[in-house]
C-alpha cells in the first residue's frame, strides 16, 4: 500500500541589521533570542507577527530564466516544456492559468537540471542511445508513432524533441543516482511484510480506492490564494483539463512525478476530510478543493475494490448484439413504437443460438464479441449485465439518429479470488516507499545548496 506523504513547507525570511534597528549581542539577548527560537514554530527562523515587506518584489514579475549552479535554463526551455502540458489539454488552459503554469514549469526544470548535475558529479551516466530508445518507446507506446512522426508533431504544438528528450534524461539519472546512492541503503525486514499481510487478510472484503490527488500547501497567510489556485485547477479538470498532467505540474506531494497516482488506498489511510468526500464518490468522478491540515487536497477517484474479493467487473462476458435502424425522419413516438415492438420480438429468441434467425425476421443486424470485460462497458450498464443470466437481454437503448439496439449475454467468465499480493510484491512495495521518502529529502538537499540566479 502506498502510504500519503507530504512534503513539510517553511516560512522564509530575510532578516537584516540595518540603521532602522540596534542588534543586540550580549549574553543576555542572545539567551532570549535562543529560547524564543526553541519554542517558534519556524524553529531557529524568526518571523515577527506584524511583517512589512520592504521593497517591490514581485515573483510574477519575473522572466522565467534561471542559471542554477551556472547551468541556463532558458525562455525556450520554460515555452517548449509548456507546450506539451497545453498539448495534453487540447489548449484548454485561460491566459492567467498558464502564467501560474510557466512558473511551475520552471521550478520543475530546475529540480530536473539539479538531478542530472548531482548524476554528473557522482559519475552516474545516461548514454544518448538510451534516451533515443526510450523517446521511441514513449513515441509508440503513448502516441502510436515512431520517431519521425512524434518530431513532427512536438514542432507542430510548440515544442522539440529535444525538450521531452531532456525531461526523459532528467528521469533516468535520477533513477540510476537513487539506485545506486540510496536503494543499497533500504532495509525492509520480514517481520514488516508479514505485518502487511495479516493485515490485509484481517481487512478482506473492505473496500480500497485507487486515487489521484493534487496536494497544494498552504500556510494562514497564503491559504486565501492557494485556495483560489485551487479553484482555478478544479475548473479546468472539468472543462476536460488532464489531471495527470496538472498533478505532474502543480501537485506539492510526493506521487506529482506519477500523476498524482497514490494507488489503492482504504479510507483509514486519508485524511478524515478527504475520506468523508471519497466514501461517496463513483470511479471517474472528481472532488475538490478539499481543505486538510496544512493545505489543499483535488481527489480523482480511477477505481475501486473490495480487499482480496474478486471483482465481478473483472468478469469477461460473451456478448451479442442485436441492432434495428430507424428510417430518416422518424418521429420520437414512431420510434418508440418500433423500439417496444423490436423488444418484443427479440423476447421470442431461445438463447443466442436463435438470435440470427430472429433479427432476421425483422431486419436487424447481429455482431458477436466474447472477449467484453464488464469494467470496459458504461457504468449504468455495468450492474445490469451482471445480473443477466445467458440468453438474457439488456431493455433496449439507442437514439433517433443511431437505431435501437439489445444486449444479449450468451456467456460469462468470473474473474478468480484475488489473494492479495505475495511476499516479494509487498516487500517490493515497502521498498519504493521509504526509497521515495528518501528521493524526497535527496532532492531537498539539491535545492538548499543549490546557487540559483534569476533573470
Amino acid at each position: 500500500m502506498k502510504a500519503i506523504q507530504r512534503n513539510t513547507f517553511i516560512k522564509r525570511a530575510a532578516l537584516a541589521c540595518g540603521v532602522l534597528a540596534a542588534c543586540g549581542t550580549g549574553a543576555a539577548t542572545l539567551a532570549a533570542n535562543a529560547a524564543f527560537a526553541q519554542s517558534a514554530p519556524q524553529g531557529e527562523i524568526v518571523i515577527p507577527d506584524d511583517v512589512k515587506i520592504f521593497g517591490n518584489d514581485n515573483p510574477n514579475m519575473r522572466r522565467a530564466t534561471a542559471v542554477v549552479n551556472g547551468s541556463v535554463i532558458t525562455g525556450t526551455d520554460v515555452d517548449q516544456r509548456l507546450a506539451l502540458i497545453l498539448a495534453a489539454n487540447q489548449g484548454k488552459i485561460s491566459e492567467e492559468e498558464q502564467k501560474r503554469l510557466r512558473l511551475q514549469v520552471l521550478r520543475n526544470l530546475i529540480d530536473e537540471t539539479l538531478q542530472i548535475q548531482e548524476a554528473k558529479a557522482v559519475e552516474v551516466s545516461v548514454a544518448d542511445a538510451e534516451v533515443d530508445q526510450s523517446y521511441a518507446r514513449v513515441a509508440s507506446q503513448n502516441f502510436n508513432q515512431n520517431t519521425q512522426a512524434m518530431d513532427a508533431y512536438l514542432k507542430r504544438v510548440g515544442s522539440s524533441p529535444d525538450s521531452l528528450k531532456r525531461q526523459i534524461r532528467g528521469e533516468l539519472s535520477w533513477q540510476r543516482l537513487l539506485q545506486r546512492n540510496v536503494q543499497p541503503f533500504i532495509n525492509v525486514s520480514d517481520d514488516e511484510v508479514n505485518e502487511v499481510i495479516d493485515r490485509l487478510k484481517a481487512s478482506k472484503g473492505t473496500e480500497e480506492y485507487r486515487l489521484g490527488e493534487i496536494y497544494l500547501a498552504s500556510t494562514p497567510e497564503s491559504q486565501q490564494q492557494v485556495a483560489a489556485n485551487a479553484n482555478q485547477i478544479m475548473q479546468q479538470l472539468r472543462q476536460g483539463g488532464s489531471f495527470v498532467a496538472y498533478a505532474r505540474q502543480y501537485s506539492q506531494a510526493s506521487t506529482a512525478s506519477v500523476g498524482g497516482d497514490l494507488g489503492w488506498v482504504r479510507l483509514g489511510q486519508l485524511p478524515g476530510e478527504v475520506s468523508a468526500a471519497v466514501r461517496d464518490m463513483q470511479p471517474g468522478q472528481l472532488a475538490g478543493p478539499i481543505e486538510i491540515p496544512g493545505g489543499f487536497d483535488i481527489v480523482y477517484l480511477i477505481d475501486k475494490r473490495q480487499v482480496l474479493t474478486a471483482d465481478p467487473r473483472d468478469a469477461v462476458l460473451a456478448l451479442k448484439q442485436i441492432s434495428l435502424d430507424f428510417p430518416k425522419g422518424i418521429s420520437e413516438a414512431q420510434a418508440n413504437a418500433r423500439a417496444e415492438n423490436f423488444a418484443k420480438t427479440m423476447k421470442t429468441a431461445k438463447g443466442c443460438g436463435d438470435v440470427e434467425k430472429v433479427a432476421a425476421t425483422i431486419g436487424a443486424q447481429v455482431v458477436a464479441n466474447d472477449q467484453v470485460k464488464a469494467r470496459d462497458l458504461p457504468g449504468p450498464i455495468q450492474a445490469s449485465i451482471l445480473n443477466l443470466s445467458p440468453g438474457e437481454t439488456l431493455p433496449p437503448f439507442g437514439s433517433l439518429t443511431e437505431g435501437v439496439r439489445i444486449l444479449m449475454l450468451c456467456g460469462r467468465d468470473d474473474p478468480q479470488v484475488d489473494s492479495g499480493p505475495n511476499f516479494d510484491q509487498v516487500m517490493a512495495q515497502l521498498e519504493d516507499d521509504r526509497v521515495n521518502k528518501r528521493a524526497q529529502m535527496y532532492l531537498r538537499d539539491l535545492r538548499r545548496d543549490a546557487v540559483i540566479e534569476y533573470n
